[in-house]
């Protein structure tokens, strides 16, 4: 059997979702990706958003800020984190809520150094809010 993901330029471990609590319309995936010529992430996408961007979250003096990126340079052989707190790729205007257990469709555009562009399609499980408690106040 034929398997694409051999031919792949970039591979995505570790790849998730954070849980949401009912009517919260934004969330966060994250995950590792790897290069093995170097590229740019430049868009994402899910059945499960109605937009989804590539942020940057940063502090600015005390400030932390979060700001859409056009792209994400995934320099050759490194691996490139998204994780809370850092660069992530953004889920917004969900369409549901997403519970723990449950795995959300991503589709990553990586465009390569020679201009081709790779789709990567994956399914990200959710997890639940940190340390599982839920983040309601009551």
């Amino acid at each position: 059997m034929w398997a694409p993901i051999v031919l792949a330029q970039t591979t995505v471990k570790e790849a998730w979702v954070r849980g949401t609590v009912p009517e919260q319309k934004a969330t966060g995936a994250f995950m590792q990706l790897q290069s093995t010529q170097g590229g740019k992430l430049v868009s994402a996408s899910s059945p499960v958003a109605g937009v989804v961007e590539i942020h940057e979250m940063a502090m600015e003096g005390n400030t932390m800020k979060m700001r859409a990126v056009p792209g994400l340079e995934l320099p050759a052989g490194k691996t490139v984190e998204l994780k809370p707190g850092g660069y992530h790729v953004m889920l917004m205007d969900l369409k549901q809520p997403l519970k723990n257990g449950e795995s959300v469709p991503l589709t990553l555009v990586v465009e390569g150094k020679d201009g081709r562009r790779e789709t990567l399609e994956l399914k990200a499980p959710v997890k639940a809010l940190a340390g599982g408690h839920d983040a309601t106040k009551h």
